[in-house]
């Protein structure tokens, strides 16, 4: 009876260490720029450059490191920040953006929340 009792806990712990195992979850930062008549700009350069959160110097070097990108046909510029978050780890990035095409450009700022598809929209 003993033994049953145990071999039940174990394959109930087990089937619950399986169960607990997830696949990390991407986290992007999907910018999109609009001209001053809410039309999408194409080539335009998208740059995201780090802040810290917590009013330190201390945020990790590849946040901190800007990340520029080109708009596509539609618009956005997208920005992938995987290598930047682990499974476990609790976090949000904020970005200053800045877009510009020829003469004209464009500022705002994002919040990059971990696992998350976080979109913004700056006008140039």
């Amino acid at each position: 009876m003993l033994s049953r009792s145990i071999l039940t806990l174990a394959i109930g712990a087990a089937i619950i260490s399986i169960g607990s195992c997830r696949k990390k979850e991407d986290t992007i930062a999907k910018i999109t720029v609009l001209d001053q008549s809410n039309h999408r700009v194409s080539g335009a350069t998208v740059e995201l450059i780090g802040e810290s959160t917590m009013g330190s110097s201390q945020t990790h070097g590849s946040i901190r490191d800007p990340k520029i990108a080109t708009t596509n046909e539609q618009g956005e510029a997208t920005f992938n920040y995987n290598d930047v978050y682990q499974l476990g780890q609790c976090g949000v990035a904020v970005f200053k953006i800045k877009a510009s095409l020829g003469g004209a450009v464009g500022n705002g700022i994002i919040k990059v929340e971990q696992e998350e598809t976080t979109e913004e929209t700056v006008f140039i």
